[in-house]
């Protein structure tokens, strides 16, 4: 039986989490980490909401797992909100293409929010009604926004992989937008 948030997350009892998918996990969690630098108490790379238990890699790249390439933050909402986290979600990859980010395709590079309570979701169709007039006005927002279910944390090698690796591959539509698509 899987949970809906990593088991080995850090966080601490007034500590939130996020979970999101944005395309290639690796990218996504570079972006965070960078841009909210002292902010975020910790980040997982994983897969989210697929029909089988325990994926590897390997399995899911096949698109056959229907798990999404996810990140999960663990966060302290007196330094930093979801809506401030969901908002910058919007700017750093393009949620108008169905299951994929650039050249990256296949159910895993979805775009989605993977709610944790009503309030997240109340929150995250909040931002992407803001996001869409902002930042997408001429093409329809897929992101799509549903309950976590599950959450299975990808392998130790995923983990921090482009700090690890700074000539790694980075998907080329992960960037922080300065203005609209």
């Amino acid at each position: 039986m899987s949970a809906s948030i990593s088991k080995t997350l850090k966080r601490l009892p007034n500590d939130e989490v996020l979970t999101i998918a944005a395309g290639c996990f690796w990218g996504t969690e570079h972006m965070y980490r960078k841009h909210f630098v002292n902010k975020l108490i910790d980040c997982k790379v994983g897969y989210a909401n697929g029909t089988t238990a325990d994926p590897t890699y390997k399995a899911v790249c096949t698109g056959t797992t229907n798990h999404a390439e996810a990140l999960q933050i663990s966060y302290d909402p007196s330094v930093t909100s979801f809506k401030e986290l969901i908002d910058f979600f919007f700017r750093i990859h393009d949620p108008t293409t169905i299951n994929s980010q650039g050249p990256d395709v296949g159910t895993q590079y979805r775009s989605a929010i993977f709610t944790h309570s009503d309030e997240q979701s109340k929150i995250a169709k909040l931002s992407l009604e803001e996001a869409q007039d902002k930042w997408y006005p001429n093409d329809k927002i897929v992101t799509i926004i549903e309950p976590i279910k599950s959450f299975y944390d990808a392998e130790e090698y995923h983990q921090k992989y482009l700090f690890v690796n700074p000539s790694g591959y980075q998907c080329p539509s992960h960037f922080l937008r300065t203005a609209p698509k």
